[in-house]
């Protein structure tokens, strides 16, 4: 079914999945001076969620990762910034940015444990910030456009985001709202056939590199689930100003902005679905957002553990390898525990989605362990890399820095933890009027 369905995409595609490579060997040989060590590949075997077909897409795109992406990535890191086009093309050209997208618009249409398969195979890039920027592109922005856009929006917008000639950003938190989505201020009025946007977006990932926003806005003065629009913004509108990229903690070679809205003109028929209807539209994107991210989280966990392991078995102190030690190798066993308790839940809650069944309480649960367990992981491997693991030479202190986003980025913990109390009926109810 899987290459059937790839001879109708595209022939390069078929050819990547046949294990055909189109890139060039100079491209391949390229590394950087002072790069990362890479990380042994972990086999890709079928699982409950993956057969034959998922495991072709991932060893397809593993080679062009290793091929075109991880000998750049210790210099976008450096460079603050990775080029999101020469990257999204070279995806959408192998099939990449579409694999559950509609085959009108130039995608697969396969359901979505490809999509996971995807993500969890972008987990081998050497940093976080780039699968993140991915995961914006593929399961952030264009989910709603998807199932709820116009023809002409989706072939305006979605079309070419998927063959990787735009890049795309998310515009939801503000300065004054993150996690609470409810209470965002950015306003668009109508008036006659278009939108007139004033505001302004925050932590908007791809921000200073996008050709459009899937922008979430007021639209009405109604209550506060049902007055926001989600619509496609292109970001080269007179009025759309990107004041500054925000230097992080983490997620180095991913663009983060700030962008305002001054008397922004766009068509009405900009938005996404029925108006009114955005809140609800983008709580179901941010299902697909959490899952997408506890995926991409699993396999550089599972590299951590692994090439921790192999530094403590070479590592010696006071005549043994520190691996010998019991609290060591005690610790990496519950570590490695974990991450497969995370692929479970993560793989049960991807089969139910798939077969049409509301997961956000299990996309939470996910998110929540996702967010939690990475933190918990890279700093018991770094504790174990000792001074070593306070350089910026390896691998476990990168991700230590860019996997703290997780439990604040799609919905910080006490958002998931508020989410799962819902669905549990467990949330204190306000006291009842006299």
């Amino acid at each position: 079914m899987f290459r059937s369905t790839l001879v109708t995409r595209r022939n390069h595609v078929y050819r990547a999945l046949c294990g055909q490579r189109f890139v060039s060997s100079t491209t391949t040989t390229h590394r950087q001076s002072g790069q990362v060590a890479a990380a042994q590949d972990l086999p890709i075997s079928e699982d409950i969620l993956y057969k034959e077909d998922h495991i072709h897409l991932r060893e397809s795109l593993r080679k062009l990762i290793h091929a075109e992406i991880n000998p750049f990535v210790d210099l976008w890191e450096a460079e603050g910034l990775f080029p999101a086009h020469t990257v999204f093309k070279k995806l959408g050209e192998a099939g990449f940015l579409g694999v559950t997208k509609p085959k009108e618009y130039g995608g697969l249409g396969l359901d979505y444990s490809y999509s996971v398969a995807v993500a969890e195979e972008l987990g081998s890039i050497k940093c976080g910030g780039i699968p993140m920027a991915i995961g914006v592109q593929t399961d952030m922005t264009t989910p709603a456009l998807a199932k709820f856009g116009s023809d002409k929006l989706k072939k305006e917008f979605l079309a070419p985001s998927i063959l990787g000639e735009f890049v795309s950003c998310l515009g939801v938190s503000e300065v004054g709202s993150g996690s609470d989505v409810a209470s965002i201020e950015t306003r668009a009025e109508a008036r006659g056939d278009d939108l007139i946007i004033n505001g302004g977006k925050m932590w908007t990932t791809n921000g200073t590199q996008a050709d459009w926003m899937c922008l979430l806005a007021n639209t009405n003065t109604g209550p506060p689930h049902k007055s926001k629009s989600l619509m496609c913004l292109p970001m080269d509108l007179p009025g759309v100003h990107i004041t500054k990229k925000i230097d992080k903690l983490g997620m180095w070679s991913s663009d983060t902005a700030q962008v305002f809205f001054e008397d922004v003109r766009v068509p009405r028929s900009h938005i996404i679905g029925e108006e009114g209807m955005g809140f609800t539209y983008q709580m179901l994107q941010f299902q697909e957002e959490r899952l997408w991210g506890t995926a991409a989280a699993i396999l550089p966990m599972q590299k951590l553990i692994a090439e921790t392991i192999q530094y403590t078995r070479e590592r010696k102190a006071f005549g043994q390898p520190i691996l010998n030690n019991q609290t060591v190798h005690f610790t990496l066993a519950e570590l490695e525990t974990e991450v497969e308790l995370l692929r479970a839940l993560l793989y049960r809650s991807v089969l139910l989605y798939i077969q049409g069944n509301d997961v956000t309480k299990l996309a939470s649960m996910c998110k929540l362990k996702a967010g939690r367990l990475a933190r918990e992981l890279t700093d018991k491997c770094l504790q174990f890399w000792g001074g070593m693991g306070f350089t910026s030479q390896v691998l476990v202190s990168r991700f230590y820095r860019d996997f703290r986003l997780l439990s604040i980025g799609g919905g910080a913990d006490e958002v998931m933890l508020s989410i799962i109390c819902k669905y549990m009926d467990t949330l204190p109810r306000p006291p009842k009027r006299p």
